[in-house]
């Protein structure tokens, strides 16, 4: 997923509690869809983070040797400046980008 590119807003927003399920007809239902993608985003972002620290990482143990890393902190700072992953998933189920089943149903649908 590139982070670059997301439009989700920064700060916490009032939604229209019937766009959101909208295609679910079911407010638990689409919180819980929305929970489980802002779980996957979550996950997402942590891996890559942790890549991307992975390059700074030493093998030395001093505690004596502790110095800043110019890259790291900016590296750090975009991350910390991303929306959380429940706006994430918020903004994906309003453009229609989120994919979900129901194995009870047997009807396969996107968030409207």
């Amino acid at each position: 997923m590139d982070f670059k590119k997301i439009e989700a807003p920064r700060n916490t927003q009032t939604f229209d509690r019937e766009a959101l399920d909208r295609e679910t007809n079911n407010i638990y239902e689409a919180i819980s869809i929305l929970g489980k993608r802002a779980n996957q985003v979550s996950t997402e972002m942590k891996e890559e983070l942790l890549a991307k620290l992975s390059e700074f990482a030493t093998n030395n143990d001093s505690l004596e040797e502790v110095f800043e890393n110019k890259e790291q902190i900016e590296v750090s700072r975009f991350y910390e400046r991303l929306p959380k992953p429940s706006l994430i998933a918020i903004q994906e189920a309003m453009d229609n980008k989120i994919y979900f089943r129901n194995p009870d149903s047997n009807s396969e649908s996107e968030v409207k």
